[in-house]
């Protein structure tokens, strides 16, 4: 009896997980071309946006964004997509711009919070150092 209500809820857990990730974040058309304010590949910019990210991103994204920071399992959705991973790298800078600005469900906005816009084009900087 214990085995199958462990079945159960790990197939619970498992169609959760693929809702969530079937759940599409739309992107304003004009964030999607929008281009980088400063130079994505300068290293002063990427040391600015893991800076950032330490405060601000670490907590629940993870050291590498795989998802898997201290704070990411005290969330009803957890952030499942490695930034890693071939999917997360396809967007555009805008569009990651966007998300990391304005946030969508449990994912903060920091438009308040990392205020000064060469800042948050850093983080973008930083979150393309993860691809593989």
């Amino acid at each position: 009896m214990k085995k199958i209500l462990l079945i159960m809820a790990a197939m619970i857990f498992v169609a959760g997980i693929a809702s969530a990730q079937t759940t599409k974040w739309e992107v304003p058309a004009k964030y999607k071309t929008m281009k980088s304010t400063v130079n994505l590949a300068d290293a002063s910019v990427i040391a600015n946006g893991k800076d950032l990210w330490a405060k601000n991103c670490k907590s629940c994204h993870g050291a590498l964004g795989a998802g898997d920071g201290p704070k990411a399992a005290m969330l009803k959705t957890t952030p499942i997509l490695s930034f890693a991973s071939k999917e997360f790298q396809a967007q555009t800078d805008g569009e990651i711009y966007y998300k990391t600005l304005f946030g969508k469900d449990e994912m903060p906005a920091f438009d308040k919070k990392v205020t000064v816009p060469a800042d948050q084009w850093a983080l973008v900087a930083y979150m393309r150092t993860f691809k593989k």
